[in-house]
C-alpha cells in the first residue's frame, strides 16, 4: 500500500480513544471446573460499541495479545479475551481428564462470553448499557484462530472424514483469523496422533472473515509449507479475504506482544498493518456503510504492500 493510502487508512479509523481495561472479570463455570477468567477493554467514552471475542494460541491467556486488544480498543471496539484451559496460567496437567477435549472446551469458552455479556457488562464499572450485542466478531490467533473458526461456520472432521456438529453461532457477523492451521489431511504423524481435532473442513465458513497468513510460516504440524495456511481461504466460500505477510512467521511480526520469545520475526511495520486492516475490515463487516476497508483493499490489491498482498472473493 502506498504510504498515501496507509495515511488515509490512519486518518479514517480516527484519533485513538482512552482505554479502560479490567481484569479478571470471572464467569461461572461450574461444568468446566474453573471458572472463566476473562479480560474486557473498551474506549472510555462512547455508546453502541461493537464486540470481539479473541480467542488466544496455545498456552497465552487473557494478558497476551496487546498490540491487538489495546490498538481495537481504542479505535472503538469492546474486546473480550478469555483465558482457555490451555493456558500456562492455569498449568493444567497433560494428564488432566479435560486435556483431550481442551478444543471443545474452548469453542465453549467463547460462547459462555456471548452468553454472559449482561454480566460482563455489569462487572466493569463505566461499561453499562455500551454494548451492541447486533455487531460482534470473533477473532483468534493460531489455536485461536480455529477455535474462532468454528463459530463462523468451520466443522471438525470425524474418523471417517465426515464433517462433524455444526458450532457456528448466528450471533457472530464477522471473524478475523490469524496463522489459521490448514486441511488435516496434511498433517505430519505427530500431529494426526496428538491433535485429531485438527481436521477442519472449511465448506460451511460463510461468515465474512479476514484471514492473515505469514509466506515464512512453516509450521511443525504440517507437511507442507506456508501456504498450508492459506487453505481457509481457498476452502471456504466467499466473501472472505487473504492478507498474506512478506517475511512473516508465526507471530505475524508480534502480535502476542511486544518482546515476547515466541515472537521470531519482530516487524513492527508489519503489526501496524494488521492493526490497520482488520480495524477496518471489522468496522466494514459490522457497519455496511463503511467505506475504510473498501479504500484500504482496492488500494493494496491494486498496488501491492511491500508487507504484503491482499486477496479477496
Amino acid at each position: 500500500m502506498p504510504q498515501s493510502n496507509t495515511a488515509n487508512a490512519q486518518k479514517s479509523a480516527g484519533a485513538p480513544a482512552l482505554v479502560i481495561s479490567a481484569k479478571p472479570v470471572v464467569l461461572p463455570a461450574p461444568d468446566r471446573g474453573e471458572d472463566l477468567q476473562i479480560r474486557v477493554s473498551a474506549p472510555a467514552t462512547g455508546s453502541d460499541l461493537p464486540v470481539i471475542v479473541f480467542s488466544h494460541g496455545f498456552g497465552w491467556s487473557m494478558n497476551g495479545y496487546a498490540p491487538l486488544a489495546d490498538f481495537w480498543a481504542a479505535h472503538g471496539f469492546v474486546v473480550l479475551q478469555p483465558t482457555h484451559l490451555d493456558s500456562r496460567t492455569l498449568a493444567l496437567p497433560a494428564d488432566d481428564p479435560r486435556t483431550p477435549r481442551i478444543w471443545r472446551f474452548r469453542i465453549e469458552d467463547l460462547k459462555r462470553v456471548l452468553d454472559g455479556l449482561d454480566l460482563l457488562e455489569a462487572s466493569v464499572p463505566g461499561l453499562g448499557g455500551r454494548l451492541d450485542r447486533s455487531r460482534i466478531a470473533v477473532a483468534g490467533h493460531s489455536w485461536g484462530a480455529q477455535t474462532a473458526s468454528t463459530l463462523l461456520g468451520a466443522r471438525v472432521l470425524d474418523s471417517d472424514g465426515v464433517p462433524g456438529e455444526d458450532m457456528s453461532d448466528p450471533r457472530v457477523k464477522a471473524g478475523v483469523l490469524l496463522a489459521l492451521t490448514g486441511l488435516g489431511d496434511d498433517l505430519t504423524p505427530f500431529a494426526a496422533e496428538h491433535f485429531p481435532f485438527m481436521k477442519p473442513s472449511f465448506g460451511d465458513m460463510t461468515t465474512p472473515a479476514l484471514i492473515v497468513a505469514g509466506d515464512h510460516d512453516q509450521s511443525h504440524l504440517s507437511t507442507r509449507g506456508p501456504d498450508w495456511f492459506t487453505d481457509p481461504y481457498t476452502y471456504s466460500p466467499g466473501s472472505k479475504s487473504l492478507l498474506t505477510l512478506f517475511g512473516a512467521e508465526h507471530s505475524l511480526g508480534g502480535i502476542p506482544g511486544y518482546e515476547v520469545a515466541e515472537t521470531t520475526d519482530e516487524s513492527p511495520a508489519r503489526v501496524a498493518l494488521i492493526q490497520q486492516l482488520t480495524s477496518a475490515f471489522l468496522r466494514s463487516a459490522l457497519y455496511p456503510e463503511d467505506t475504510a476497508w473498501k479504500a484500504a483493499a482496492t488500494a493494496l490489491e491494486e498496488d501491492p504492500d511491500p508487507l504484503g498482498r491482499l486477496q479477496s472473493k
